[in-house]
């Protein structure tokens, strides 16, 4: 029987959930974790995981009560950590500061977890109740849920187009299609995954900087370029600077099909292996089109502005579908206005 909750469990789940998603600048390859202690009916700590290697969630409130928890409720966003990594056990944890009862958004994918904290919280007589706003839990840590699940990231294609869907000029002119508005959303999109990847087309014709350019916000995701030519050897590139680390997959490092093209698989593969767990493509059409048919995008974020562009200008797909049976189908997710801009979230069908 699926367990039941109160509206106050249900507010003091969505304040974990809250506090969970600010540690999402510094958790990189950690779920990002929040966690409410209530006692009486009064929330008596809250705390959540800010820095990879750091603390987690529940060892941060429970630091602010002095780990003094006797017959309280506990609300966590994911299963709490049964293992000793970088950091102790929350699990026992929770159990030494004699809580009476824990609730758990969702278990943990963490096959080194999985289960195993709701074992030994209950085998040490503390009440479990699971599910609570789990979907909005599966949603937070989509990324980290799905390399643990696949060991690849969850893979985010951020396109940029007019209304008739262009993204750049025959000649390769592209700034600017979007408002300024909408660059600063990208800016924000950027900053909540660990790693930017484009194509070696777009870094020779453009020469991004591919950073995350907020006063307010210290982010700085991984660069990756697929290369499968071995066409990135300047090293005067934006790419090489020192705003950002960089890592160029080529045929050297990375397997490749007869064609000579890049394994896309086995790039998102080594991703995953480094611990990333969320990407931002921004590329041109050739890789956009490829991943494509990989079937290796799991969200849509296109930008569409309310220009037109003309037969000339370049397509955001240079994928040739020749019949209606063929045509791609997409769930819209959401729709809504960035400026004068259409930002449209979707997902393959």
């Amino acid at each position: 029987m699926p367990a039941t909750f109160s509206i106050n469990d249900t507010q003091n789940m969505a304040i974990a959930l809250k506090l969970a998603s600010q540690g999402i600048y510094g958790v990189k390859s950690n779920p990002m974790v929040g966690c409410v202690i209530v006692k009486h009916a009064k929330i008596i700590a809250k705390g959540y995981h800010q820095t990879f290697g750091k603390a987690h969630g529940e060892i941060n409130a429970l630091q602010q009560i002095n780990h003094q928890a006797q017959d309280a409720t506990f609300y966590i966003t994911l299963e709490p950590c049964s293992h000793q990594g970088k950091t102790p056990s929350c699990t026992q944890a929770i159990i030494d500061s004699g809580a009476k009862k824990v609730v758990i958004a969702m278990l943990d994918p963490n096959p080194l977890v999985n289960g195993k904290g709701v074992v030994m919280l209950e085998n040490a007589g503390i009440e479990v109740k699971i599910g609570l706003l789990e979907n909005n839990a599966l949603t937070l840590n989509q990324g980290f849920i799905k390399r643990m699940k696949t060991n690849q990231p969850f893979v985010r294609c951020k396109i940029a187009m007019s209304l008739d869907g262009k993204t750049s000029m025959s000649s390769g002119e592209s700034k600017w299609i979007t408002s300024e508005i909408a660059r600063l959303d990208v800016q924000k999109l950027r900053a909540n995954h660990q790693a930017i990847m484009t194509g070696s087309g777009t870094i020779i014709n453009d020469n991004p900087l591919m950073t995350v350019r907020l006063d307010d916000v210290n982010s700085t995701p991984l660069r990756v370029v697929v290369d499968s030519k071995n066409q990135i050897t300047d090293t005067s590139l934006n790419i090489f600077n020192t705003d950002a680390p960089t890592l160029i997959l080529n045929p050297t490092n990375t397997k490749t099909f007869d064609s000579g093209e890049l394994h896309l698989n086995d790039v998102l593969t080594q991703l995953g292996n480094q611990g990333i767990n969320n990407v931002l493509l921004e590329a041109g059409p050739k890789l956009i089109s490829a991943m494509i048919k990989s079937n290796l995008i799991d969200e849509f974020v296109i930008y569409m502005a309310p220009v037109l562009m003309g037969s000339d200008a370049n397509s955001m797909l240079n994928l040739i579908i020749k019949d209606m049976t063929h045509k791609i189908k997409l769930n819209i997710i959401d729709i809504k206005m960035v400026g004068d801009d259409i930002k449209i979230t979707a997902t393959l069908k």
